[in-house]
């Protein structure tokens, strides 16, 4: 999309920090992979409609009124975010609920001789689910490798993974392990020539760079808000056309309409409300003009931008540590680094880095097949820096001074 010349697209580190009272508390939040900071923005929006009349939906007054235009409200910001419709975007507690509750929906119409493919770089959350659907219908269940090196997916290989009795195959946008963005489009071309469907896990991708479900070729997508800034939910977008087509389990007076259909529960209205205050944050992280889906995007390409120099910055410096070793080298990656220390464990690194202030992350991060097949799950797994757009150089450099302390 094009930007106005009369307007900065790099984004100003300093104008953005100002709006997360929670960096006050002096930390260096680098743990943003396993949940972000919330802007002050999105806090208040959902206090606000805590101290404000919400009723259920349905009903013919204002605070159920109030209801259903929230529930609007946090569709379309999904939908603007991954460039969906509103009409297309589940809504629930978390992606691995919904992923579950997918699986079992599509698993439907799974019979014997059917196979899926899953991934040894994703989130267990889009694997799990996936291995014991397939394995309640009789489904046979393929692998896609990770090059131990690099930790790279390579597209290649799903060539010979793929045939006509592939029904689908679950890929993640960008792992939340090591960063790894694998060419997901090109693996969906792959999956559609063969008719089978693909559920990207964009979770990790949502809050660095820009996302496009037609571009990536996705027929169902996952994202989680509290990755990007957002309250704690999870979302899965797809074409209502298709959505129409499954038909999960639920309650008999729960409504049948689509999307609907797949939420189970009363909603939380308040979080839907800070779904709506969360993409208008995303949109004006830079100032630009037009759709509130076109301002994201270009917020979202400086934010990348952005990253990227971080990383560069960290990734240099920690490769000139002898005593460090970065797990994966793929060539396109979010700011995100898995790391060992030699002759110390994952914990006591990460306790270590507390103590200066800093928080990290230990384990493997539920990425549990790609850390087994790394070999590092015997010692602990991985300490995780997962850099976002509010961390700077300075934030860099006192992990860098932390990590040089550990030689």
């Amino acid at each position: 999309m094009q930007v106005s010349e009369s307007v900065t697209t790099e984004l100003d580190v300093l104008r953005v920090r100002g709006q997360f009272m929670s960096l006050a508390d002096g930390f260096v939040h680098v743990d943003g992979a396993a949940g972000s900071l919330v802007p002050y923005s999105v806090a208040s929006a959902v206090g606000n409609t805590m101290r404000t009349a919400v009723a259920n939906r349905g009903g013919p007054f204002p605070a159920s009124a109030l209801a259903e235009e929230l529930v609007h409200a946090g569709r379309s910001a999904i939908a603007d975010l991954v460039g969906a419709v509103p009409g297309g975007v589940v809504l629930g507690p978390n992606m691995t609920s919904l992923t579950y509750a997918m699986s079992r929906a599509l698993a439907k119409s799974w019979r014997l001789g059917d196979e899926i493919i899953v991934s040894r770089l994703d989130h267990d959350a889009n694997i799990r689910p996936w291995l014991q659907a397939a394995r309640a219908a009789g489904v046979t269940v393929r692998w896609a490798e990770v090059d131990i090196e690099t930790c790279e997916l390579p597209e290649w290989q799903y060539d010979d993974l793929l045939n006509e009795r592939t029904r689908l195959v679950a890929v993640t946008a960008a792992s939340n392990a090591v960063g790894t963005r694998p060419d997901v489009a090109a693996i969906a071309r792959r999956a559609h020539d063969v008719g089978a469907l693909v559920y990207v896990d964009a979770v990790h991708a949502a809050p660095h760079f820009p996302l496009d479900i037609k571009e990536l070729g996705a027929d169902l997508l996952a994202v989680s808000p509290y990755k990007f800034c957002g309250p704690h939910l999870g979302a899965v977008t797809a074409d209502p056309a298709f959505l129409a087509d499954l038909h999960p389990d639920k309650l008999v007076p729960s409504p049948d309409r689509v999307p609907e259909r797949f939420e189970t529960g009363t909603p939380p209205f308040e979080l839907y409300a800070g779904l709506g205050a969360t993409a208008d944050y995303l949109a004006d992280l830079i100032p630009t003009e037009g759709t509130r889906r076109g301002r994201i995007q270009a917020s979202m390409h400086a934010a990348e931008a952005y990253e990227q120099n971080l990383l560069v910055r960290l990734e240099g410096g920690i490769r000139d540590m002898p005593h460090v070793t970065i797990l994966g080298s793929a060539p396109l990656r979010t700011p995100t680094l898995s790391i060992t220390v030699r002759g110390k464990h994952p914990r006591e690194v990460n306790e270590f880095l507390a103590e200066r202030g800093i928080c990290a992350w230990d384990g493997d991060y539920y990425a549990t097949e790609l850390f087994d097949t790394l070999g590092v799950n015997a010692e602990g797994g991985a300490v995780r820096i997962g850099l976002l757009h509010y961390n700077t150089a300075t934030e860099v450099d006192h992990i860098l001074d932390a990590l040089a302390a550990l030689g």
